[in-house]
């Protein structure tokens, strides 16, 4: 993959990841900025998702740790852990929500 369609596909992550927030029946605050989403909870907790274009990946971090995600065969897989990024991220913003929510994208 090159630096362009990194971009691209990042680009369309982070705004798959805004609507699904916007979707999700639930009050949590989003904002957007270069490469930068946070979202921010009712109890003052955030989760950052952001670019890392050097390495081609995208990194989450929550109230409890962080997480790097790279593409693999169209999906972004963590790293660490080996999961799936949307599968990831409803259980993150469950956890810091306090209720379940399950996003898509």
């Amino acid at each position: 993959m090159n630096d362009s369609q990194y971009n691209l596909l990042t680009d369309e992550l982070l705004l798959a990841v805004e609507e699904a927030i916007e979707n999700c029946g639930e009050d949590i605050d989003y904002e957007g900025v270069g490469g930068l989403l946070t979202l921010t909870f009712k109890n003052n907790t955030k989760i950052i998702i952001n670019k890392q274009a050097p390495l081609h990946e995208i990194w989450v971090a929550t109230k409890f740790n962080g997480h790097h995600f790279a593409l693999q065969e169209q999906q972004w897989i963590d790293k660490r852990g080996g999961g799936e990024f949307w599968q990831f991220l409803s259980s993150a913003v469950s956890t810091q929500a306090d209720t379940v929510v399950k996003l898509t994208a």
